[in-house]
C-alpha cells in the first residue's frame, strides 16, 4: 500500500475519533428540541412569596378618589359595566377635550367641538357666540396649559347605565376682547390669567360608543 493511501486512512481515523468524542461531550440535537423544564421545587424556592388579595381596592379608582366614597363606588360600577373603561385614560382624554372645547368656544368655532357637547351645552355656547357677533366683538384667545386635573365627583345609574364624571381643571390662558373698531375692551393679549372650571362629562356605558360628552359646566 502506497504512502498517500496510508495517510488518508490515518486522517480518516483521526476524524472519526474526534467526531465520536464531540458527540459524547456535547450530545446531539435533532429537529426542534424543547427547552429544559426547570425543577418545580427549585422554582418555588427562587420565587418570593407574594400575597394576592382578591376583591381589594382597584388602584385605577383609589388613585383618584377615596376608596370608601360614593364616587369610588360609581367608578367601580362603571368599570364593571364596560370593561374598556379606564379612569386613568379617561382623565387623559378629558384634559385634551378641555383644551379643545375651551379654545373652540372662545374663538367662536363651534363646528369642530359640537360632536363633543350635549345639546344643552351646545345651545348655551352658541347663544354666547351669537351675542358676540351681534355686538361686533372678537376674541383673541391663546391656551397656555393645564396645571391641575382633579376628579371631584362621579355618579352612575345602574338602571339606565348613564354615567357622569365631574373634573376640576385649573388652566392658564390669555384672552383679549375687542370691539368693532379693534379697541381692547376686556382682558389682555399678553397677560396670562388662571381660571378654574368644573366640567361634567356624561356617557351611557356598555353601548359600544366610547365617546364622552360635555353635559355641564361650572366653576
Amino acid at each position: 500500500m502506497n504512502s498517500p493511501v496510508i495517510q488518508l486512512l490515518v486522517l480518516a481515523g483521526i476524524a472519526i475519533f474526534l467526531i465520536l468524542r464531540l458527540r459524547s461531550v456535547l450530545g446531539t440535537r435533532e429537529g426542534f428540541e424543547k427547552p429544559r423544564i426547570q425543577n418545580p421545587e427549585s422554582s418555588r424556592r427562587a420565587t418570593p412569596d407574594l400575597e394576592v388579595i382578591e376583591g381589594g381596592p382597584d388602584p385605577d379608582v383609589v388613585d383618584y378618589v377615596d376608596a370608601d366614597s360614593e364616587a369610588a363606588a360609581a367608578l367601580t360600577a362603571m368599570k364593571a359595566a364596560d370593561r374598556s373603561f379606564v379612569v386613568r385614560d379617561f382623565l387623559r382624554g378629558a384634559r385634551g377635550a378641555y383644551e379643545m372645547i375651551l379654545s373652540g368656544f372662545e374663538k367662536g368655532d363651534l363646528a369642530e367641538i359640537k360632536p363633543f357637547l350635549s345639546e344643552d351645552v351646545y345651545d348655551a355656547f352658541a347663544g354666547v357666540v351669537e351675542d358676540r357677533e351681534k355686538n361686533g366683538l372678537s376674541v383673541d384667545f391663546t391656551f397656555v396649559g393645564i396645571s391641575e386635573t382633579t376628579l371631584v365627583d362621579a355618579d352612575y345609574n345602574e338602571a339606565t347605565k348613564e354615567a357622569e364624571i365631574s373634573i376640576k381643571f385649573i388652566a392658564e390662558s390669555t384672552s383679549a376682547v375687542y370691539d368693532k373698531g379693534g379697541d381692547l375692551i376686556e382682558g389682555s393679549a399678553t397677560d396670562i390669567k388662571k381660571q378654574r372650571d368644573i366640567w361634567t362629562f356624561g356617557r351611557t356605558m356598555g353601548t359600544g360608543d366610547p365617546n364622552w360628552f360635555l353635559v355641564a359646566t361650572g366653576e
